[in-house]
């Protein structure tokens, strides 16, 4: 197979040139592109996390950062137009335009592809549920009084579950479980400085008079207990009534028996 001539290499190379300009074009539009949409996104999130006169703050002072970048670089351009305008950045205009034709030639080559920039790790969101963890011990469960105590404390008004679960030292299951427990419903709440997430709302928060009834107090469909013997330690059977004597004395009366038997305690 002969040489290929002078004309030929020359064709081949002015194609390769061609070719990889638009394919650095496409590449280095394409990274401009992705990189305006990282600083946006952290720019909404930022004005997002703020409300009220805060939000208002934030959004003037990038209105006021807009203006001046524009100002810099339209100052830059007419700075840069009159120095090459006047031959003294010829040397930069030629260097750029030979290194593009060297990037374009190598580019235009059959298989090339750009080289892959290794990627950060995204940073873990504040409003995201950590991985569950495989544990034997079984967390306690949360009482009533400590969760709505624990909304009240930190919620802003509402809490979310994360929050409240780090706040009790517990899981989100085991708070997600107390709040069923008191027909508390988990719903998609906002904190502050938070994304909507689940959690509980402050003011849909059951009165702590239904989930601890007072004592004495029988629920719907239960039997009362007529007793009226509200002693502390054993009771006695039915059909039995305790009479105390003093000095540690009981007499115990069977209804049934008209013989009284007697018991005297002492200590």
């Amino acid at each position: 197979m002969s040489a290929p001539t002078t004309v030929q290499w020359l064709r081949t190379a002015v194609s390769r040139v061609y070719v990889g300009s638009g394919r650095l074009t496409l590449h280095y539009a394409a990274r401009a592109a992705a990189r305006a949409r990282s600083v946006g996104r952290r720019i909404t999130d930022w004005v997002g996390a703020s409300s009220g006169l805060w939000w208002l703050a934030k959004v003037g002072l990038l209105l006021w950062l807009a203006g001046r970048a524009r100002l810099i670089l339209a100052a830059f351009a007419e700075r840069a137009y009159a120095r090459v305008d006047s031959g003294a950045w010829g040397w930069l205009l030629w260097s750029a335009a030979a290194l593009w034709v060297i990037g374009a030639y190598r580019a235009g080559r059959d298989g090339w592809e750009p080289k892959q920039r290794p990627q950060p790790e995204p940073a873990a969101d504040v409003d995201d549920e950590p991985a569950p963890v495989v544990s034997l011990v079984k967390p306690p469960p949360v009482s009533p009084v400590a969760l709505v105590a624990a909304v009240r404390d930190i919620g802003t008004p509402h809490a979310q579950l994360k929050p409240l679960a780090e706040h009790l030292g517990t899981t989100t299951d085991a708070v997600r479980a107390a709040a069923a427990r008191m027909g508390w419903a988990v719903k998609d709440v906002r904190m502050q400085g938070r994304s909507s997430t689940q959690g509980l709302r402050w003011d849909e928060a059951p009165s702590l008079a239904e989930v601890h009834p007072l004592p004495g107090v029988v629920g719907a469909g239960h039997p009362a207990d007529d007793d009226n013997d509200d002693a502390d330690g054993p009771q006695p059977e039915k059909g039995l009534r305790v009479e105390r004597i003093g000095l540690s004395g009981t007499v115990v009366h069977n209804l049934a028996d008209a013989v009284r038997p007697h018991t005297v305690r002492d200590h």
